[in-house]
């Protein structure tokens, strides 16, 4: 036993030794690691209050305690207490009498420490109170800033909630006191009264309630500014019944408790206990009666019978605050009556978007990367590519751009070494572009290959940050010390592999002992201090994805869940969307940030899904880039009035940079971001609507509708990707960088709308939301219903057959597009085929298909496609050749004209066989049409 009780100490010292390690590891490698990409003075300011808060907290938290239970100790009746009758209580009175101090001390630090905690988790919370930004526009129900809602009111509520937790806990822990020293005990007296408390407790619980009280009153009167953000089965907001019943019930219940609270404090001389315990009950009556009873009535018997009336005020209210809070009052909406006839050359005016239709689904073609340009097998590319803009030869060319990764599962050799301090990077950006194949299907590259070569290829290539960098490597050398970091591959003329030193700017240095073992802690790995790869120059680079290094850098934002490669100035870099968002916009309607963004790309290769977490403002204020040679960081300005970005660089002054310094080759590659697009089409399935009556009938809902691919493929019904491509839209002069979306009716798969947004951040229009709505007078189908129509359609089931004849290959579509031409809507979906069974297979785009009204045209090109459609000439060439579109189908040119005319009787000649089941006849009529439009371009001088 003596053994056991000397070792104890010991062992306590050694835990708390052990305990003070590990937190001063952690805080010493995220300092050097926040230092080494240049946002130490964020993690000094995070560190320091979060200390400050969880200090301040806990002191007070541990002084209202501790300070009640030293006043209680010191009440204590001055005659020694009697026995209680309950040996169990005596017992505790009496191992309290020994040992007071070190039970108070324990009591006010493990309450403390609580506090501390809670206190500490508000560092953002504190910070955006403590820096409040106006914004310039007043609540119209109670007439404060908007700023009092979105920086001052969660602070306010936390506080209050702090208050009255301190004040009840005091009050419990005194009364335990007060019980155990005897002043607190239900006694006769002489008179034959009960007396259950000394005067000196009476007064002493009296003023603690008194005081809890008081602070309930004021938390009434904080509750009515919430009805602003309270959310109803109508709307986020004020409604009639918060509005006339609600408002003025918080308002009595908070007077209620300043009465009672009155009524504690003059317990405390009067001693009545019944006077302030009945007015306590009356005010939790009251509670149930004004804000439970009273607003269901006045909402079943005087709201309901009249709704749409009584609420119209607030429905504007609450339309034009979510608007205003999402970004989307100045969306433009125009009426529609979308053509569905078609005629040769109708698409002439529409020339300069036609090459602008993506044909390279990123969603398909990674394999393809992976085959042609994964060059080994620990290197890889994301299963999900991304889509940029590049000039080429002259001419902005969308492009499906990825960038070769370093893969460590695919290491035949896993040692440490080889983990660690050689394959520590990728190399070089994989682009193609976006609307030509090469002859077997396969991508036509822009750049490609190790070392890069095409269009693109003058570009510092190496990959120390990227998506798939989900571990730590050491990197760097003194100089003259042989390399030992592979760069490139052997190549198959003999040439040996080739070895880099890192340069760079990012990594945190570990030459010396003290950072050795901070992070060989950190990481639970020996090696770090045992390995002679570990050098006076050496630096260790960790949390290397995109999505990791902004979020620390700016840990007020929300960053979009999809990063995307580009090469600006000779660097590769990942660009980054931020978000200012907000929970407390008055009025504003509130949504779940995850169910609106998550689609059916969601979770796809490195694509994420946003957090679960509840939103009713939001702006893309920053645009981030990382560097991804050298992780550098840097967070420019994007939105400039955004009065949330001023509040969060008043706290994190320094730290994001002047719009003013975004490079021209940085703005041609910032595009509009994917998250904040789905936020807003979400938002405008249903506030397209302005009218509160129609809003309130509901009658007009649209809705996302399923991307019909996705359920082909898996059988999930997540709702479509929106899609980044150049539209023309109509009466525009010429096509733009958009991101596009559709809508259907609530309930139906016909279209409703079709939603794009300009991307293109250099254009000045950036960000203008448009949508086309569709016409009541004609049905136009939905991509659901033109999935299942392509699908069906004997002539392109005709096309795949000897494709997949007995199995032998599979067929996967691509992304369905919408694209507003020939003054009605055209749907595009390219075709892949792939071979099963064969090692190194892949999918090769085969066919494009094509409708447009009730036509439906498929062909080898997205050319052969529309001119199929459009009586055998759609009247632009679509640039698959790579030569710049023109109209096609000049009148003034006789034989083209006879070709045409009778490439139009033969396509009618097909169709008419077709639907009699001749399938030789449509077969042939079809290859005579084919043959007749060749002939008819040749005669333009087509190629």
């Amino acid at each position: 036993m003596r053994r056991r009780n000397a070792l104890a100490p010991f062992a306590a010292i050694v835990a708390l030794l052990v305990i003070a390690f590990v937190i001063f590891t952690n805080v010493w490698t995220d300092r050097l690691w926040y230092i080494s990409f240049g946002f130490g003075e964020v993690f000094s300011t995070m560190l320091w209050t979060r200390l400050a808060l969880f200090v301040g907290f806990a002191v007070l938290m541990a002084v209202v305690i501790v300070g009640n239970l030293l006043i209680a100790r010191r009440l204590r009746p001055r005659t020694a207490a009697r026995a209680s009758g309950s040996e169990l209580l005596d017992r505790y009175r009496s191992t309290l009498d020994k040992r007071f101090v070190p039970v108070v001390v324990v009591v006010g630090a493990i309450l403390g420490l609580f506090a501390g905690g809670a206190g500490a988790g508000q560092v953002m919370t504190y910070q955006a109170w403590q820096n409040s930004t106006p914004f310039g526009q007043v609540d119209p129900q109670f007439g404060l800033d908007i700023s009092f809602f979105v920086f001052e009111y969660p602070w306010w509520r936390f506080l209050l909630s702090f208050a009255f937790s301190a004040l009840l806990l005091a009050a419990a822990a005194s009364a335990i006191v007060h019980l155990m020293s005897g002043a607190l005990r239900l006694t006769e007296t002489g008179r034959g009264r009960r007396q259950f408390a000394s005067p000196a407790a009476q007064a002493h619980l009296s003023i603690l309630l008194g005081l809890a009280l008081l602070v309930k009153g004021v938390d009434y009167w904080m509750d009515q500014y919430g009805l602003a953000l309270k959310d109803s089965a109508l709307l986020t907001g004020m409604t009639y019944t918060s509005s006339n019943a609600s408002l003025n019930a918080l308002r009595v219940l908070a007077a209620i408790a300043v009465l009672c609270a009155v009524m504690f404090f003059a317990n405390a001389v009067v001693r009545r206990w019944a006077v302030p315990l009945v007015g306590l009950v009356l005010m939790v009556l009251s509670g149930l009666i004004l804000q439970v009873a009273y607003p269901g009535v006045m909402q079943g018997i005087s709201v309901n019978p009249d709704e749409p009336q009584k609420e119209k005020p607030f429905i504007e209210r609450n339309i034009a605050a979510t608007r205003a809070a999402y970004g989307v009052e100045g969306t433009e909406v125009t009426s529609y009556s979308a053509e569905t006839d078609v005629s040769a050359g109708q698409l002439r005016a529409d020339a300069e978007a036609l090459p602008g239709i993506r044909l390279m689904d990123p969603s398909v073609i990674s394999p393809a990367y992976e085959q042609s340009q994964q060059v080994r097998g620990y290197y890889s590319f994301p299963e999900l590519l991304d889509v940029d803009r590049y000039t080429i030869d002259g001419e902005e060319t969308d492009a499906v751009v990825a960038v070769r990764e370093m893969d460590l599962t695919g290491l035949d050799q896993p040692s440490w070494n080889n983990l660690r301090t050689v394959y520590t990077h990728g190399y070089g950006l994989v682009a193609a572009y976006g609307n030509r194949k090469g002859p077997g299907g396969e991508p036509e590259w822009i750049v490609k290959d190790i070392p890069p070569t095409g269009k693109l290829a003058e570009h510092e290539p190496r990959i120390y940050f990227g998506e798939l960098q989900n571990s730590y490597s050491i990197v760097g050398a003194p100089t003259g010390t042989p390399p030992t970091e592979l760069d490139t591959p052997g190549s198959e003329n003999g040439d040996g592999p080739k070895y880099n030193t890192y340069t760079g700017k990012g990594g945190v240095p570990i030459g010396n002992l003290v950072n050795k073992v901070a992070f060989a802690a950190k990481f639970a790995d020996v090696n770090i201090l045992l390995s002679d790869r570990v050098n006076a120059e050496s630096k260790i680079i960790h949390d290397r994805t995109p999505k990791q290094r902004v979020e620390a850098a700016a840990p007020w934002m929300t960053v979009d869940s999809n990063a995307y490669p580009a090469v600006v100035e000779g660097r590769i870099v990942w660009i980054v969307d931020g978000y200012t968002t907000s929970n407390s916009y008055p009025n504003s309607q509130r949504v779940s940030l995850q169910d609106s963004t998550t689609d059916s790309q969601s979770e796809t290769g490195t694509v994420g899904i946003q957090q679960d977490t509840k939103i009713n403002y939001v702006r893309n204020s920053v645009k981030a880039v990382v560097d991804a040679y050298d992780g550098t960081v840097s967070l420019y300005e994007w939105d400039e009035k955004d009065p949330v970005l001023k509040t969060w660089q008043k706290a994190f002054p320094g730290t994001v940079k002047p719009k003013s310094e975004i490079s021209k080759d940085l703005l041609s590659h910032l595009r509009y971001p994917s998250d904040l697009f789905k936020v807003q089409r979400s938002i405008l399935g249903r506030y397209h609507v302005t009218d509160p009556n129609n809003w309130y009938l509901n009658s007009d809902l649209w809705v996302v509708p399923p991307d019909p691919v996705a359920v082909n493929r898996s059988g999930k019904a997540a709702q479509e990707s929106p899609f980044y491509l150049s539209i023309k839209w109509p009466g525009d002069e010429a096509p733009i960088f958009s991101q596009t979306s559709t809508y259907v009716p609530n309930g139906r798969q016909n279209l409703a709308g079709y939603l794009a947004v300009n991307a293109d951040a250099s254009d000045p229009n950036y960000g203008k939301l448009r949508i086309l709505r569709m016409s009541d007078s004609s049905q136009i189908d939905g991509p659901g219903q033109t999935f299942n129509a392509l699908v069906n359609d004997r002539a392109v089931a005709e096309r795949l057959r000897p494709y997949l004849n007995q199995g032998a290959a599979q067929a996967r579509y691509g992304n369905l597009l919408t694209l507003p031409v020939g003054g009605g809507l055209l749907y595009v979906q390219p075709i892949y085929t792939m071979r099963e069974g064969t090692d190194g297979a892949f999918p090769g785009l085969q066919f494009v298909v094509v409708r447009f009204g009730d036509h439906i045209g498929i062909g080898n090109t997205l050319q052969e496609a529309l001119d199929q459609v459009f009586a055998g000439n759609a009247g632009a060439d679509t640039g698959e050749d790579g030569e710049p579109s023109q109209p096609t189908g000049k009148v003034d040119n006789p034989a083209a004209n006879r070709a045409l005319q009778q490439a139009e009787k033969a396509f009618a000649d097909a169709d008419a066989a077709l639907k009699s089941g001749d399938l030789a006849t449509y077969q042939a009529k079809l290859k005579e049409a084919q043959k007749l439009v060749e002939e008819a371009r040749q005669a333009m001088g087509q190629r």
